[in-house]
Order: C-alpha cells, then sequence, then structure tokens
C-alpha cells in the first residue's frame, strides 16, 4: 500500500528532490509558499512520467495554514503516514547586524513551522499508533555557522525537539528522526 507522505518546502532544492523521489512509489502532496511556478514545475514533470502529487500552497510559518495544509492530507487521503519538515530559510551576515524582524522571520519559517506540522500531524498519528516524522536540520545545528547564527539556532533547536519528541511518541510507534545535510547546492 502507497504510503501518503506530506513535504513541506518542496517545490525547490532538497525537498524538491525528495518530493521527486518519494513520489515514483507513494502518495506525495508538495508544500510550497512562493515559489508556484517551480511546484507547478515539479508537478507537471511528474505528470509526464504518469504520476501524479498535488502541490498545496501554504505559509507553514503560520498555524492557521498549516492547519489546513494538514487537513487537506486527512480530508483527501484520510491520514499522513510521513511528514518531511524541509521548509527553511538561511540569511547570512553578522549576528550584530540581525534585526529583530529577521530573527523572527527565520525563527517562525525553520522552526514554528516544525512545531506546527509536527503536533497537528501527530494528532492523526498518535490515534493511528504509526507514523514518521523528518525534519530536516543541517550540519550548523550540530556545529554552528560563523555569519549564520539564527539559521544555527533554529537548526539546533531542530535537533533538540526531534530527539525529545522521538521519545515521547516512540510508545505510540511513531518514529521521529532528523537528516543533517551539509552544504548542499541549492538556490
Amino acid at each position: 500500500m502507497k504510503k501518503v507522505i506530506l513535504v513541506t518546502g518542496a517545490s525547490r532544492g532538497i525537498g524538491n528532490n525528495i518530493a521527486r523521489s518519494l513520489a515514483h512509489e507513494n502518495i506525495v502532496i508538495a508544500n510550497y509558499n512562493k515559489s508556484k511556478d517551480e511546484a507547478k514545475k515539479l508537478k507537471a514533470d511528474l505528470k509526464s512520467e504518469n504520476i501524479d502529487i498535488d502541490i498545496i500552497k501554504a505559509d507553514v510559518s503560520k498555524r492557521e495554514e498549516t492547519e489546513k495544509l494538514i487537513q487537506f492530507a486527512i480530508n483527501k487521503f484520510n491520514k499522513i503516514d510521513v511528514l518531511i519538515n524541509n521548509a527553511g530559510i538561511s540569511q547570512e551576515g553578522l549576528f550584530t547586524d540581525v534585526t529583530e524582524e529577521e530573527w523572527q522571520k527565520i525563527i517562525n519559517t525553520n522552526l514554528n513551522s516544525v512545531f506546527y506540522c509536527n503536533q497537528q500531524a501527530l494528532k492523526y498519528m498518535i490515534p493511528e499508533q504509526q507514523g514518521c516524522i523528518i525534519n530536516i536540520s543541517s550540519i550548523w545545528g550540530e556545529t554552528g555557522a560563523s555569519c549564520e547564527v539564527a539559521y544555527s539556532t533554529t537548526k539546533a533547536a531542530i535537533n533538540g525537539m526531534t530527539k525529545a519528541l522521538a521519545k515521547e511518541v516512540g510508545p505510540s510507534n511513531i518514529r521521529v528522526n532528523a537528516i543533517a545535510p551539509g552544504i548542499i547546492d541549492t538556490d
């Protein structure tokens, strides 16, 4: 039986490649926020291979949009087997130059989105006593990166959330893991 997989930030970069590779044997819901053209291209490319995916616009840094995204999956497929929290942004520059607005944007996009998506998906996974959550982190969450303090902070927090949440929902047969890539050549 095919798994229902929701990938946030799937229009570009790592998320796009995750969605492409998983769509061949699963049902994929590809989330995007601003990159509508790239999301449409992903759908069209897969359609040319006779693979259909759903592309859904939602700003996962906002709880109400995340609730709608998760509800779409439940309404259409009656479940979510795998949630891949990939949406993220980065900003390079000196820590002393980071504005409060920039800090909040990175926290909301990289960290709060993972909180919102995990919390919403677990409402459905826990009663089913199954599921898998994969949080895309970064090597900078382990080592920190000069001139990327805000980004590194969010990824370190994701690592901590992943470890604690895995212990909390493991007894419900739900796996929670993080993947921490190194530098990847994306836009």
